[in-house]
């Protein structure tokens, strides 16, 4: 069963809005390793409870997939909401004061809608199929740089994958030589908006997780932009994939230059 879009996205990007203020509202007081360095706190929990109730009340017939949660029961062929509670956990945890919650509606194996709230700066990235993105009500659209000696990339370090450490490495390393300069910021979602919003030109990461890159792609892709696998091919909304985010100008100048 799919849902009439238009008459819950509204409600879903005030959900979010308020899951914002939890986090600016809320210390970190409970921190948990899910690995060496990936970890999982009170507030990614509390953020987590809250849009699940919310959005259970607001599309009872839809999906849940949560960072936090065991998510093996999820039908890829029924419509379901992705969400990461707190992306750029370890920025929170460190009071760096960049992260950001982002939520992304699945149906029909694509992204139809998604949203990125940045509390610490009060800037929500909306894009819905078909329809645009937007900053704060604003349309945004990607930056023009045609060449990578005139482009800002930001990348990032896999983290939670250290064993991808030396193909990360490799891979600004040669980004570092062919661009303006690099940036790593910690958080998947806001790169891919600052995509969108021309602030960046490009954005890739060897490995991140469907919740971290949802709302984020089609974010770039409304702005007139190009989130795909290192192939090229759509991001998966199963499994995690490696990603390439571009204002599309750039896409295949960055694979030639990664292969």
């Amino acid at each position: 069963m799919t849902i009439q879009l238009g008459a819950v996205a509204h409600q879903a990007v005030e959900a979010v809005r308020e899951a914002g203020e939890i986090i600016l509202s809320s210390g970190v007081h409970r921190v948990r390793a899910k690995s060496a360095s990936d970890f999982v706190t009170d507030v990614d929990m509390s953020v987590q409870s809250f849009l699940k109730r919310r959005l259970a009340a607001i599309a009872p017939q839809v999906q849940f997939m949560g960072e936090e949660q065991d998510n093996s029961g999820i039908d890829p062929d029924r419509p379901f909401w992705i969400l990461d509670p707190v992306d750029g956990t370890t920025n929170l945890i460190h009071g760096l004061r960049h992260s950001a919650v982002s939520l992304a509606y699945a149906e029909g194996g694509r992204v139809r809608f998604g949203v990125v709230y940045d509390p610490f700066k009060g800037e929500c990235y909306t894009a819905g199929e078909g329809r645009g993105a937007w900053l704060n009500g604003v349309l945004i659209s990607v930056s023009r740089a045609a060449t990578l000696d005139a482009a800002l990339v930001a990348t990032g370090t896999v983290p939670g994958f250290k064993e991808l450490g030396d193909a990360a490495f490799r891979q600004m390393r040669l980004l570092y030589d062919a661009c303006q300069d690099l940036r790593r910021s910690g958080c998947a979602s806001l790169d891919l908006c600052h995509v969108a919003a021309g602030r960046l030109d490009a954005y890739t990461e060897p490995m991140l997780q469907p919740w971290d890159y949802a709302a984020g792609a089609i974010i770039v892709s409304e702005a007139g932009g190009m989130a795909t696998t290192m192939a090229g091919e759509p991001l998966p909304l199963t499994h995690g994939s490696a990603i390439l985010a571009s204002n599309s100008l750039l896409h295949a100048q960055i694979t030639g230059l990664l292969a």
